[in-house]
């Protein structure tokens, strides 16, 4: 398994490298952001562990880059701890996200839960041979392709499972909770963004207005559900 690590703090940086490397992981090191793009695009990543606070380019810019040509699993290691950083960083399309100060332990277990994720996602693709129509929306679980109207859409693997869950159960409504259990196979700790901002993007990819979503609906006091078929 390879890591790419993207953190402007030498000694951050090597204290994880080193600790990582014992764990039997590859670890490339990026003290900014043109380098972490140039690493990142020379090579194939399981996971990226990105700090916002670089040089050059800021970590938001290579989290964009990252996103337009990828979908590998990518940490946000950030001294910045308020919910609208935490948003921000997820809705451009982070997989988790982790404060500092922090513990190299927290750091492994949290690499090694998306890495697993990725890796599930990705070993279904093998598995499943199924297409969901709603509308004008296919989604072919075979080969995680979306399309509308004929035209292709690209999700990240959570948006991806979101829809997926709705639309091959449309008459049920899923509360957050249960949203976060089955998406991220992970214990629901209250925590609403991950879910919120996940919802958020998805509908602004797939509806005509994010704003009056017809596709992904609020079940106000409740959770979510797939619309009424158009």
């Amino acid at each position: 398994m390879k890591i790419l690590l993207v953190e402007d703090d030498m000694e951050i940086s090597e204290m994880l490298k080193n600790f990582l490397m014992t764990e039997n992981f590859e670890v490339v090191t990026a003290f900014d952001g043109e380098c972490a793009c140039r690493e990142f695009f020379a090579d194939d990543y399981s996971l990226v562990l990105l700090d916002l606070m670089i040089p050059k380019k800021s970590g938001m810019e290579v989290m964009k880059a990252i996103r337009e040509k990828s979908t590998v699993p990518v940490i946000i290691i950030s001294a910045k701890d308020t919910d609208s950083d935490k948003t921000l960083g997820l809705g451009m399309g982070a997989d988790d996200y982790i404060t500092k100060p922090f513990s190299v332990t927290e750091v492994l277990a949290r690499i090694k839960a998306n890495i697993r994720r990725s890796t599930q996602y990705a070993a279904q693709t093998a598995k499943e041979e199924e297409v969901l129509v709603r509308g004008g929306l296919v989604v072919n679980t075979e080969d995680y392709s979306v399309m509308k109207n004929g035209v292709s859409i690209e999700l990240t693997a959570k948006e991806f499972e979101i829809l997926k869950l709705l639309m091959k159960n449309p008459k049920k409504v899923y509360t957050k909770e249960q949203i976060y259990s089955l998406v991220w196979k992970d214990a629901y700790l209250g925590d609403e963004n991950a879910v919120n901002v996940h919802i958020s993007r998805l509908r602004s990819k797939i509806e005509e207005d994010p704003r009056e979503p017809k596709i992904v609906v609020t079940v106000w006091g409740i959770g979510y559900r797939l619309g009424d078929a158009e």
